[in-house]
């Protein structure tokens, strides 16, 4: 260790210590110091692993990114980013060029959908958005321009099942890269890369982490070269991933597997006493037998259909607001992953941007909500869902 020496603002010895922190230390620093322009030069070639700026990676975002890499079994170390989007934007905008041609899944998250309706075609990128449980959609969408296939495993909001199978046999007949957005699923429920997917997309910020305290993003390729392109692009535009956000969703991570269980298991339970109140037109969940997808969600989840819980009243919007101020207890907030549960009206949130005529081919009446069902007792969730419900049918 060099001697310190106290004269200078920042001296560089650390204290020593034989024993080691148990948990991660936070390391906010922006820049890093080597000692020598000879060290620098091996570390930029990758001859040596340290860190010289934030913004080009730091120890917080490397260790809850190893993490994930372990979870999702990426053979390459995979990226934080500084939101769920950015993670997106990662990918349609650094592997994409004007002239490309970009194919989504219909039923995307919102600002998904709006960065393939309105921001990849003002830079020359075109766009088509299709039924991921179509493959003879998807198939007819192809163009020999055709860089990219977008696709969430489970839908947000209406929780549609995409034909994952088919859609990886069909990138690699037609020569195009598979993306997959697994943050509704999770590394617990499915594991994209393994199931041939090109890349991974998480946002961190939900169910990962779990505490709706946090913003990350995290993507993985499992070419090398395709990684190198996105880790060059997300430094390059700033997506840099906060020090302090990592370090709290590694916190979170630590208990992601027993959140997941019970949050899934409650959403069953959920799920099926929704069907039966006096009041709610449908309900849509994967893991019931009269969802359309049900038999290919059992096929791809193994088993496990996630926390996720869709369900309509009466499709005005009064039902709506009488619902959410007789949801005791509960948080009206467009969000998901949370250890709380949390109710979102797609209509007002995240589909606001589509046309009320485009919202109802989709599935998304003014009555229409999303649950992401948390750690509740779940009798008591009941309760609540129960007087929510009635509230609404006497507006």
């Amino acid at each position: 260790m060099k001697k310190e020496n106290r004269s200078l603002v920042r001296p560089d010895a650390l204290p020593d210590s034989a024993s080691r922190p148990v948990v991660t230390p936070l390391s906010p620093s922006v820049v890093y110091a080597s000692e020598t322009p000879d060290m620098l030069d091996r570390q930029y070639e990758g001859d040596l692993h340290g860190y010289t700026y934030s913004r080009e990676g730091h120890p917080n975002a490397d260790v809850v990114a190893r993490r994930l890499d372990r979870m999702e079994n990426a053979p390459c170390p995979g990226i934080m980013t500084s939101s769920g989007m950015g993670a997106v934007s990662a990918v349609l905008l650094g592997l994409t060029r004007s002239g490309d041609h970009v194919i989504g899944g219909n039923q995307l998250y919102g600002r998904s959908l709006r960065m393939m309706t309105e921001d990849l075609p003002r830079l020359g990128i075109d766009t088509t958005l299709v039924d991921p449980g179509n493959i003879a959609a998807m198939r007819a969408a192809l163009r020999p321009e055709t860089r990219i296939i977008l696709v969430e495993v489970v839908s947000n909001p209406t929780l549609s099942v995409a034909d994952i199978a088919a859609l990886v046999a069909l990138a690699r007949e037609a020569g195009v890269l598979l993306v997959v957005d697994n943050t509704f699923t999770t590394p617990q429920a499915f594991k994209a890369l393994d199931a041939g997917a090109d890349v991974v997309i998480h946002s961190v910020t939900k169910l990962l982490a779990g505490h709706s305290d946090v913003m990350l993003g995290y993507v993985a390729a499992k070419d090398p070269d395709l990684n190198d392109r996105l880790r060059i692009f997300t430094v390059t535009t700033g997506m840099t991933a906060s020090p302090f956000d990592c370090w709290l969703a590694e916190r979170g991570l630590l208990s992601f597997e027993l959140r997941f269980q019970r949050a899934q298991s409650t959403a069953a339970r959920l799920a099926e006493h929704l069907t039966g109140l006096e009041g709610v037109r449908r309900v849509v969940y994967p893991g019931r037998s009269d969802h359309p997808d049900h038999a290919r969600a059992e096929a791809l989840l193994d088993g496990n259909f996630c926390n996720m819980v869709s369900f309509e009243i009466e499709p005005t919007r009064a039902a709506a607001n009488a619902f959410t101020r007789a949801a005791e207890g509960l948080s009206f907030a467009p969000t998901l992953g949370d250890v709380g549960t949390t109710i979102s009206h797609p209509a007002s949130s995240s589909h606001r941007a589509l046309t009320p005529t485009k919202r109802e081919e989709l599935g998304m009446s003014e009555g229409f909500f999303r649950v992401s069902v948390g750690l509740e007792d779940p009798d008591a969730l009941c309760s609540v869902f129960t007087q929510a419900v009635a509230a609404a049918k006497i507006t």
